[in-house]
């Protein structure tokens, strides 16, 4: 069996203020609650590997670990994977975007297995990113739209019935 997620949010500003923010990775410690540091390792045109570096969990447990990740602006999709899998036999990452009306949709799929000899499966895991990615997603909304705001963008009204 493998892990399979899909979650979404729509934030009320612009598509190219959400891509650049959310493909800024060096600044995802300020746009996530999770990440303590994002170090470049290199890039390649639009690939980026970098090292995440979360903050001590809850048993003072420092998680980090490598990953790529390319984005390709025309088609508004961003593919990534760890390098460094860790407790993941694998985990691949896909980011889209869409212009809807109101704002952006930004949607966010993870495919991964866990490697047998770790304490936790797939079900597990599917549970725990599906929890933290509403959180970090509230999260990232919140802190672009108030960008936004600062910028003076205002977002266009959504229709009735979306």
């Amino acid at each position: 069996m493998a892990g399979h997620t899909e979650n979404e949010i729509t934030i009320a500003a612009p598509v190219d203020l959400v891509w650049d923010m959310t493909n800024d990775v060096e600044r995802w410690p300020q746009l996530f609650s999770e990440y303590a540091s994002a170090e470049i390792l290199s890039r390649e045109g639009d690939k980026v590997t970098f090292r995440l570096t979360m903050h001590p969990d809850d048993n003072g447990t420092v998680w980090s670990w490598v990953s790529e990740r390319e984005a390709d602006r025309s088609t508004l999709t961003v593919k990534a994977r760890r390098v460094e899998t860790g407790p993941f036999d694998h985990m691949n990452i896909h980011w889209r975007y869409e212009e809807v009306p109101g704002g952006t949709r930004m949607v966010w799929t993870q495919d991964f297995a866990m490697k047998p000899e770790v304490p936790v499966d797939d079900a597990w895991m599917t549970d725990n990113i599906n929890k933290n990615s509403k959180v970090q997603m509230a999260l990232i909304r919140d802190r672009i739209e108030k960008a936004a705001a600062a910028a003076g963008h205002r977002p266009e009204p959504a229709l009735a019935g979306d």
